[in-house]
């Protein structure tokens, strides 16, 4: 997310935080343009009006670069004028302030579901069913309740079913750029999705793959 004003930066940081995202703030266009080239971002939340490089200048380069994450672009103006400069320099949707949060999350949801061609709005893998927009998960038909992690770990493996993930990328999408807290977070939360989604069916879901990840069955 590369939004400016303070305020506005920490409260929607906090509100994506909240629903499970992993979400890096900066406030700067070079940094932007920096991080989203090096970095294999899932969606970015871009503001027009940023120090440095503008929005529009930094999805452009963006573009140019090859880095194709999908961008939400956000700024105070709304002329036609605006909206058509975003578009024209590769935004993927646009949003003017102020908005409802829910709408910035819906937006972000529908973004997301398309970057690597169409995905279903509805996950599913083997016999769990996990809905983005609702926030529910479902295992043989049960419901299942999650943390806001939680959720935000599976819904990762729900992407990649049968891949072998490395911690590296779970910590990557699933936790913040720089996460210096428990050095086996990504372990702890494996375990606390196998405390609710394999212990009360007796069956497996997510296999270890020693020294190098884990891996969401698919049956």
């Amino acid at each position: 997310m590369v939004e400016d004003e303070p305020k506005v930066a920490s409260a929607m940081g906090r509100g994506l935080r909240k629903h499970g995202y992993a979400v890096d703030v900066f406030a700067h266009g070079v940094d932007a343009l920096s991080m989203a080239t090096e970095y294999d971002y899932d969606a970015i939340v871009l503001d027009l009006m940023i120090p440095g490089i503008d929005g529009v200048d930094v999805c452009t380069e963006l573009r140019a670069r090859g880095r194709w994450a999908p961008v939400l672009m956000l700024t105070a103006r709304g002329s036609v004028r605006d909206r058509i400069r975003g578009l024209d320099a590769g935004a993927d949707d646009y949003l003017v302030k102020p908005f409802a949060f829910g709408e910035l999350l819906a937006r972000l949801r529908a973004l997301i579901r398309g970057r690597a061609g169409e995905r279903p709005v509805v996950l599913q893998a083997a016999d769990i069913v996990v809905d983005p927009a609702r926030h529910s998960v479902q295992r043989s038909g049960s419901e299942v309740e999650l943390s806001p992690r939680e959720f935000a770990l599976l819904e990762f493996f729900m992407h990649h079913p049968g891949e072998v993930v490395t911690r590296t990328e779970i910590l990557e999408h699933v936790w913040d750029y720089g996460y210096d807290g428990v050095s086996n977070v990504v372990n702890v939360y494996v375990g606390h999705l196998r405390k609710k989604l394999e212990a009360p069916f007796g069956r497996p879901l997510i296999r270890t793959v020693r020294g190098v990840g884990y891996a969401l069955e698919q049956r």
